[in-house]
């Protein structure tokens, strides 16, 4: 009898770690376009959850209106997202290139409380259900296995990331992106428009945040409009770990965050989810203060 608990028990710490990538690769790409406005683009933000929120909800319409079709969906979550980049470049951005950093982060702030004041207004304070979007067959031994839904979901981050790569390594505008990350007045002098860019990859960074929230509404089947704060310190979480500036560190930190989370709950229970998120963040921070993507002996 005792064996068999034990494999039971065994059973569910793999099914956990399972759950863990899935939902860590939610994480990853929210902290891939986190990473991609901030540590690529250069702009501080406290928008990136709001964005989130806002990409889950237009796919949320997108389905009630064009039935539950995936494509449509990552589609709409990624406009939608995509506009609010937009949104938010012309209001915190464009007219304070010059001006100190706080000032856009100040903007920011005014902006994120707007939205998710907005969102709480337009689309009601209560949870929405988002169901049956994908199947969820499941693919397994016993009780260890994945579902269908988690493969499509692990299936899309990665596709989703090699896009990203092959665009930044691949592509003229990629290669302005890099530039203008690196040096923005070196960029104009040659000929770069480095706000045309900037907004670019503001609305790129934005737009992955809109997929992910799609992502999270379709794993978690609900969204509600405050879900921006917890979604948006998750992202900041996760390209933290990385260093800011390192797009696969960063998404590294997301799928980490994520087994950490299912590995900490399957001990205790889920109201402790967030302490080991952030308690891993904060022991990880001690002894590497720079992120996982710091170089030995490197000055954080």
């Amino acid at each position: 009898m005792l064996r068999h608990e034990e494999g039971l028990d065994l059973e569910y710490y793999i099914q956990q770690i399972i759950n863990g990538i899935c939902q860590g690769s939610i994480y990853a790409l929210m902290a891939i376009g986190y990473t991609v406005v901030v540590g690529v683009v250069g702009l501080v933000t406290f928008t990136h959850g709001e964005v989130i929120m806002l990409g889950a909800f237009a796919a949320f319409y997108a389905f009630q209106i064009f039935g539950n079709n995936f494509i449509i969906g990552l589609l709409a979550g990624f406009a939608a997202s995509w506009l609010v980049g937009i949104f938010i470049y012309k209001i915190c951005y464009e007219r304070f290139f010059d001006a100190p950093r706080h000032i856009s982060l100040i903007c920011t702030i005014g902006v994120s409380m707007l939205l998710k004041n907005l969102a709480q207004i337009v689309f009601g304070p209560n949870q929405m259900p988002v169901l049956s979007v994908l199947p969820n067959k499941f693919f397994g031994i016993g009780s260890v296995g994945v579902t269908l839904m988690q493969i499509i979901i692990i299936v899309t981050v990665v596709v989703l990331s090699a896009l990203l790569f092959l665009f930044f390594n691949k592509t003229k505008w990629g290669v302005r992106l890099r530039a203008v990350s690196q040096n923005k007045k070196a960029a104009a002098l040659m000929g770069i428009n480095v706000r045309a860019t900037t907004l670019l990859g503001n609305c790129i960074g934005c737009g992955f945040g809109g997929v992910a929230g799609m992502l999270m509404a379709i794993y978690y089947q609900n969204i509600v409009a405050t879900m921006g704060g917890s979604a948006g310190m998750k992202a900041f979480s996760s390209s933290v770990l990385g260093g800011l500036v390192n797009v696969p560190a960063s998404a590294l930190g997301g799928v980490l965050l994520g087994l950490i989370e299912n590995l900490g709950i399957a001990f205790t229970s889920g109201s402790m989810r967030d302490i080991f998120a952030f308690g891993f963040l904060v022991v990880i921070l001690l002894f590497l203060p720079g992120g996982l993507s710091a170089k030995k002996g490197a000055r954080p």
